[in-house]
């Protein structure tokens, strides 16, 4: 089973990423060779106090910039505003966009990133770290919250086991790529996501907090904070809590043909596994 763990001491200190100001310590957890739909990468960095990632755009793919803790400025299309941690901001092609950890403490950031049909990623730079950007109102930016309170409950998620919280941030008519959706998620204690699979859909599940026991193609692991997992096209997947306290879970989904999305369940609660 594919596991990429977002640990500090696996990260690699860099500086000047896309012309971005200070430094920040950097993770790739998965490239394009590891799905077969146009997903391109996962990418996991904590930008340092003074540390970002330069003004830039991608002209042929399309991203989710998502920031779990802390704060930090992000930049979207020319507007700057203060952004607090537990938030995601989506980056369609063509759009011009940086992010700034302007604290004096440490901000945690995930990326993930997929093609526009027949394209390439490829970034271009614009020589602009945004540290004196004028500020402006956060609801002039796109911003979507990873708000428990605002998740919904429902039972037997792909068939699995008790009531599980969830909330769809980001969907298809959101992104011109095959974008399908950024999905907050809380699984309770003793609850589940089915085992099911996607014939035309891959996913990632990005663990924010607590801990699990995923099972992708009848491979059971305990995963826990800060772990990605993929499952690719006709794979089987699901995850089950079995510890006493929360897991929250982001789950981002590409399908290889753009709005076509599907799922099979497979009967499996994943609770003897």
């Amino acid at each position: 089973m594919r596991v990429a763990r977002a640990n500090r001491e696996g990260m690699q200190k860099l500086t000047g990423v896309h012309g971005g100001a200070g430094a920040i310590l950097f993770n790739s957890l998965w490239d394009r060779a590891d799905f077969e739909t146009p997903f391109a990468f996962v990418h996991c960095a904590i930008l340092l106090p003074g540390g970002g990632i330069g003004y830039h755009r991608h002209d042929d793919s399309e991203e989710i910039f998502i920031t779990v803790d802390n704060a930090s400025q992000f930049t979207h299309n020319g507007r700057t505003a203060i952004i607090e941690g537990g938030a995601t901001v989506p980056l369609r092609s063509g759009e011009i966009h940086a992010i700034y950890n302007h604290t004096d403490q440490e901000t945690r950031w995930f990326n993930v990133h997929c093609a526009v049909p027949d394209g390439n990623p490829r970034s271009t730079d614009l020589g602009d770290d945004r540290v004196d950007a004028g500020l402006e109102s956060t609801d002039r930016l796109p911003v979507g919250r990873l708000d428990r309170s605002a998740l919904k409950y429902a039972p037997n998620a792909h068939g699995g086991k008790g009531e599980v919280g969830g909330r769809m941030i980001w969907q298809p008519e959101d992104f011109r790529s095959n974008f399908h959706c950024l999905v907050h998620c809380l699984l309770p204690p003793d609850t589940s996501f089915g085992y099911h699979r996607h014939d035309g859909v891959e996913e990632c599940y990005i663990i924010i907090e607590g801990s699990g026991r995923m099972t992708v193609d009848d491979e059971t692991q305990e995963v826990q904070q800060w772990d990605a997992i993929p499952s690719r096209l006709r794979g089987s997947h699901g995850l089950y809590n079995h510890t006493q306290e929360d897991l929250e879970v982001l789950v981002v989904a590409v399908c290889a043909e753009k709005g076509k999305f599907d799922s099979t369940d497979l009967g499996d609660d994943l609770s003897r596994r």
